[in-house]
């Protein structure tokens, strides 16, 4: 009867113990982990991620920086170059346009318009005269000897006209004398002279030394014109 009594309790005692040893976690088991084995860059047969990406393309972009930085500063100076330049010209055209300026305020307070006379000098053909230099004597008192350079009559022959002389009188009677020098036909110096008497009024006088080939004499004739 003792005997049947322990093996009914062993009986016992096993069944109780088996769901709890059964209910056990696999991960209590001391079962060793496998280990993961590192990703080894340009492997093969293995797909590259962002994680194992090599990182060569990273000194080209590092090369091309500093080239990229460098045409920078050369594009920077050749617009820096320009834009003084434009300065000094813009400096140059405003030096010319206060001398232009000076020029003219020194003319109006030397000459007045009240007492101005202006002498031009014009010259047409020029077949039987070559013109070496123009002497002006004004109330007898010579004011003016001109010399002329041949780019000087170059210019005279093609239409332009010279001022050359500017002063000042006095309302009242006046009289203008001119003697030109130069060579006449058959390359024989020449002298000739004209004068005009003029009345000097309140205004500025402008008179003109005319030059001109007299063709039926084969001559050069010279007069003195008031500009009215």
């Amino acid at each position: 009867m003792l005997q049947m009594t322990r093996v009914v309790l062993l009986a016992v005692l096993l069944a109780s113990a088996t769901p709890a040893a059964r209910a056990a976690p696999p991960a209590a088991r001391d079962t060793p982990t496998p280990a993961v084995p590192a990703a080894v860059p340009g492997a093969p047969g293995e797909t590259g991620s962002a994680s194992s990406t090599p990182a060569e393309p990273a000194p080209a972009a590092s090369a091309a920086a500093p080239a990229a930085e460098g045409a920078t500063p050369a594009t920077e100076g050749a617009a820096d170059t320009r834009g003084l330049d434009q300065e000094i010209q813009d400096l140059k055209k405003d030096v010319v346009d206060l001398n232009k300026d000076l020029f003219i305020l020194e003319e109006e307070l030397l000459f007045p318009a009240n007492t101005q006379v202006a002498v031009f000098l014009s010259m047409d053909i020029g077949t039987f005269f070559a013109l070496d230099s123009v002497t002006l004597k004004l109330d007898q008192r010579e004011v003016i000897n001109y010399l002329y350079t041949p780019r000087e009559l170059e210019a005279l022959l093609k239409g332009g006209v010279q001022r050359l002389y500017l002063g000042n009188l006095k309302v009242g009677p006046h009289e203008l004398v001119a003697f030109f020098n130069g060579k006449g036909p058959n390359e024989r110096a020449y002298k000739r002279g004209a004068s005009l008497r003029f009345e000097k009024g309140v205004g500025a006088k402008y008179l003109e030394l005319k030059i001109n080939d007299r063709q039926r004499k084969l001559q050069p004739e010279f007069e003195i014109k008031d500009w009215e």
